[in-house]
Parts: C-alpha cells; structure tokens; sequence
C-alpha cells in the first residue's frame, strides 16, 4: 500500500498534521540521513528552526546489536543499567565504547553541520521527525537526548509507523503518526519513491532550511497539487512529478542531465526551494527507460527540447489546475534542451535557468531565445565555465553568467547546491511573479 509520493510528499502531509504547533517556539529535529528531507517540510510549514540530532547506540562490547545505552552531542548519554547488569559490563568496558561511538557521533556531527551551532532546545518543544519507525529504538534515544539537552516537550512526528510501536512509545510527551498499520510492513513499502538520502542531501537541505527564505513560505493549504503524471509525446509516455501549490502562479518545468532522472536529489532538492517561493514544478524523464539504454538519445538534444516542448503544451492545456507562467530549468544537457525550446517560434517560456549546463549544445539556436537566462556555473569546472561564456557571447537574450565559488560540476560541495537553487529562485520569481519580485532580484546583462 503506496500511501506518500516520496519524503517530501510525506514531510508536507505530516505538517499539515502539526499546523497547531505554528506560533510556538517548536524546533525541527531530523533524524539522519531519510528524516531530514521529511523534517524539512514539516519545518517550512511551521515556519520552525530546522536542526538534525544525531544519536549513537552503544552497544554491549561482545554483542554490538543489543544496546545498552546510546549517547548524542552535548556529552549527553542514556544507560540502560539493566542491560549491562546482565551482560556484566565493566565500567572500563563502557568508556571503551563511548570512546569510540563518541568519535563516530562527533565526525557524523560536523559533516552534517558544517560549522553551525547546535540550535538551542532549552525550554522548548522539540519536534523529532524520521521518514518513519521499524522498532523505534533510535527514536526513542533521539526521545530521550532531546529531553537531557533541555527540552521542555518532546514530540515524535513520523509519517508509518507499526500500530504497536506507537502504542509503546512512552519517552516523548506526544506522537504524531499518519499511518500506523496493524500488519505493518518494511517503511519504504509506504512510499513510492524510498531512494537512499546521501549525506550531501542532507547538508543542502540543512543549509536551505538556515535562509531566511526558508520562512517565507506560503501557506500549504488543502489546495496543493502534487502527484505523479504520463505526459502524451507521440507514441511514448513521458513519466514526471508534478507539485502546483495552492494558488500557483508559475510553474518550472526541470529538464535533468545525462544520467540523471526525475528522482535525483539535487532537483528534487532545487525544486523544493522554489516551492518555498510559490512556484510550481513538473521533475521530467524526457526520455523513457528503454530510451535511456541508447546514449545516442541522450545526447539528442532536438529530440530532449521536443518532449520539452510537449510536456509545456499538456501543462497549460490542463483544465483542473492552473499554471501560470512557464520556466525552465536545466542541468547538464537538459540545459541544451531547455534553451533549444526556448528558441521554438512562438515560444512562451518566461525564464530560463540553467545550472552546471551545456548551452552551447542549442547551437545555433541560442541567438533566437527571447526569455530572460540565468547560467549559473560553478567555479571549479572550468571547461564548462568556458562553454557557458561562449555560449553567452551567442544570447542576444537578457542572459547573466554567476559563478558559484569553488563548485564543481555536480555541486556537491557544502552549500553550494543551496546557493544555486537560491539564484534559480531569484531569478523565477524576478521574471515568473513580477508583482511578488524582491527589488534586490539581479538584474540581467547581455
């Protein structure tokens, strides 16, 4: 029973649930690495602190899985005196593995947090949230840390949990549990999309959460659309992820790279911060599996703007929901594509961004697109920097060229996939929602 599109899906569900937390002074807690990306929505929608809290079980020396106490930052720790009773621990015996999961903790807190400050919990409500609960053991030690750091409430948010699990819970003040089967089955049955979260994910999703932006977001009524969609291209079916928020005014449509899908975490990571502008998206396979086998088509970049520009027709032609203007964002050779649509006569596309993307695969095109681009590069690949600039010297479009600081192609360094996905949402909300642009939006050069 598939019942969330993926975390996001589930993050969003389960802060409607919390709605009544809003106004309080609640902080977010993701347990890494799969409940961060829930933790996150339910953050944005109670325009809550986001924060992870990372927890190590120390387990008995000759028989690690049994736990007999865990530890979290803050030199808090958590002993299960019964336990080590029976399995005759020593004190030495103890220090021994503290010492060493302390080390784990500690390395595991400094990648995630990347020099931020553990956000405060003192007198406040802590709000613990996982993409969902098996046994329950980890949560009820993160329970249990969240409380020794000062707490004053603790609650456990999670969208799938076993029905008896949740009925044993007794560390937190409160659990909140979307769905909690009887005959419950692994988490990931619950949900569509259970792709792994890589540390890298859960670093962007971090520093996203850190910007003011990130509390700016608008409400997440019941009007929301969000599903999976078949989008008609000939005699294929073009599979995507579409999310219209209530309201929605502009949507962006994702042309992703070689190699890459609509399930890729840095646009899905991209896409949730435009939602927290208001914009609309639809993540695209422009191409179908079998497809994909022949890296002929991959690098079709006519055929990629083709699917593209039907994929823009089937949006605006949709009579249940309305989705305003139209951008596109692409990376690597979806950037190609993007632009090679855009030069399409008749063309109504508003804004196009690209990250880490190939321009200069549009060709001859690139001196007919009208709408406004933003290519946005990082510094350390320099050969595509180079492309991109020849390519712009070709745009007779309003075009800027940013260059993010020490990036290389995939932005997989800290915080640079957060800076890119803030100058795409800049620069869409500049060119798609003129009356809700900020005055400090860049303006575009030739």
């Amino acid at each position: 029973m598939v019942a969330f599109l993926n975390r996001a899906d589930a993050g969003r569900r389960l802060g409607k649930r919390l709605a009544g937390l809003r106004g309080q002074d609640v902080v977010v807690l993701g347990l890494p690495r799969g409940g961060v990306p829930v933790a996150y929505e339910v953050a944005k929608a109670l325009d809550a602190p986001l924060d992870v809290i990372v927890v190590r079980k120390l387990g008995v020396p000759f028989q690690p899985e049994v736990a007999m106490g865990a530890i979290g930052e803050g030199d808090t720790r958590v002993i299960d005196p019964r336990t080590i009773s029976l399995a005759r621990v020593t004190e030495a015996d103890l220090r021994q593995v503290e010492r060493q999961e302390r080390a784990l903790l500690e390395s595991r807190v400094a990648r995630f947090r990347q020099g931020r400050r553990r956000v405060d919990l003192a007198g406040r409500t802590a709000v613990i949230v996982d993409d969902g609960i098996a046994t329950g053991s980890t949560a009820r030690v993160a329970c249990l840390v969240a409380r020794q750091l000062g707490a004053a409430r603790v609650i456990l948010a999670v969208p799938v949990a076993p029905a008896r699990a949740v009925v044993e819970l007794k560390e937190p003040d409160d659990v909140v549990c979307l769905l909690s089967p009887q005959n419950f089955q692994a988490v990931g049955y619950y949900y569509h999309d259970f792709s792994p979260t890589e540390d890298g994910e859960v670093v962007q999703l971090l520093d996203a959460a850190a910007r003011p932006a990130h509390h700016q977001r608008q409400d997440g009524g019941d009007g929301a659309v969000e599903e999976d969609v078949e989008i008609p291209a000939g005699r294929v079916a073009l599979r995507g992820s579409l999310y219209l928020p209530p309201g929605c005014e502009a949507t962006v449509l994702f042309a992703h790279g070689s190699g890459s899908s609509r399930h890729s975490p840095r646009n899905r990571f991209v896409a949730s911060v435009l939602h927290g502008s208001g914009l609309g998206t639809v993540l695209l396979d422009l191409l179908t599996p079998e497809e994909e086998v022949n890296r002929a088509n991959v690098f079709d970049i006519g055929l990629l703007a083709r699917r593209l520009v039907r994929a823009t027709d089937w949006l605006q032609s949709r009579q249940d929901t309305y989705a305003g203007r139209v951008g596109y964002f692409g990376a690597s050779t979806g950037a190609g594509a993007a632009l090679w649509a855009a030069a399409e006569p008749g063309s109504r596309v508003a804004a196009v961004v690209s990250r880490g993307g190939r321009p200069d695969l549009a060709g001859p095109r690139l001196s007919d697109v009208r709408a406004p681009t933003l290519l946005i590069v990082g510094g350390a690949d320099t050969q595509v920097l180079a492309l991109n600039r020849q390519a712009m010297a070709q745009m007779t479009a309003p075009t800027r060229l940013e260059v993010v600081p020490g990036a290389t192609h995939l932005f997989e360094e800290p915080g640079t996939l957060a800076m890119a996905a803030t100058l795409a949402a800049d620069w869409f909300r500049q060119y798609l929602l003129p009356a809700h642009a900020v005055r400090s939006a860049p303006e575009a050069r030739t």
